[in-house]
């Protein structure tokens, strides 16, 4: 599968991806090789690993990062309620030692969680780590030893080899800087906010059904808007909500109703500072210009 082939493939699934974006995506594929995406909330970085898996028609395993994130959450842990189960049961059969103790280190105890299930799955998954920077430094570094040799060390059983290499696309959006060790091992690729065009073809592909006129417009809000000081910017999401809310009041103009479009803010204002910001008047400018 060529670039265009793979930007065509996730065009038939509604991500419309740039020629920067579908080169790196399959530069990633070709060369096996952790895809780190960067940019601000509700570009499309997620979605990119979602529509991915859709593509490659395989799993999609995603880890969620945060602060304080570690291994038993993000690689294995023993299921303990069971392993006391077990232990109460063997002792009331007079039943103790090493062999308990091997039978309830085993398998039939483990619960694996997204990094030890994305190496042993049958078919290579698309594995998300999304939001990298939100976990510590101590867990990238982990993350790292992990991702390196695509294996994963449990004490009471050893060393557990990949049964594949996934797919592994990483997400960021610049809560902290991540380590030179973890952008060396990966390709990148910031996404910026789509252009008007781009943002004009997502928009379409997702709502076919919108009249031209209407799409032009809200584009153009939405992207006017970005323009404004924000705390909190739209993303793609919603846009496509705002669309949505917009379509279900029945609206055709953006100019038509100032009080139906600024109730209708609440799709793309998401603090209480940003919505006192833009008043009717502010929507009202924006939509003009938009039209």
């Amino acid at each position: 599968m060529t670039w265009l082939d793979l930007q065509t493939a996730l065009a038939s699934r509604d991500y419309v991806a740039s020629d920067d974006l579908a080169i790196a995506l399959h530069l990633a594929l070709s060369l096996g090789r952790p895809i780190l995406l960067e940019g601000a909330a509700g570009v499309g970085k997620t979605e990119v690993a979602r529509v991915l898996a859709a593509v490659q028609d395989t799993r999609l395993i995603r880890l969620q990062c945060y602060e304080g994130l570690d291994a038993s959450q993000a690689i294995y842990e023993w299921n303990y309620q069971r392993q006391l189960l077990s232990i109460r049961a063997a002792g009331e059969a007079g039943h103790m030692g090493a062999d308990v103790e091997q039978r309830i280190f085993s398998e039939d105890f483990l619960l694996e969680r997204p990094l030890l299930a994305a190496i042993r799955q049958p078919t290579p998954p698309v594995l998300l780590i999304d939001e990298i920077d939100r976990a510590d430094e101590e867990f990238e570094a982990y993350l790292l030893e992990v991702l390196s040799d695509y294996q994963v060390t449990i004490p009471e059983l050893g060393t557990i080899k990949a049964t594949t290499h996934p797919v592994v696309v990483l997400t960021a959006n610049g809560t902290r800087d991540l380590s030179d060790a973890l952008r060396r091992r990966c390709l990148y690729t910031y996404l910026e906010y789509p252009d008007r065009h781009t943002e004009l073809a997502i928009l379409n592909a997702r709502v076919p059904q919108i009249e031209h006129r209407l799409a032009q417009q809200i584009i153009g809000f939405v992207q006017k808007l970005r323009a404004e000081e924000l705390e909190k910017t739209p993303g793609i999401a919603e846009m496509l909500d705002f669309a949505a809310a917009l379509m279900g009041l029945g609206v055709a103009d953006l100019t038509a109703d100032p009080k139906i479009l600024q109730a209708t803010l609440t799709t793309l204002l998401k603090t209480q500072s940003d919505q006192a910001n833009i008043t009717t008047e502010v929507a009202q400018r924006i939509a003009g210009k938009a039209a």
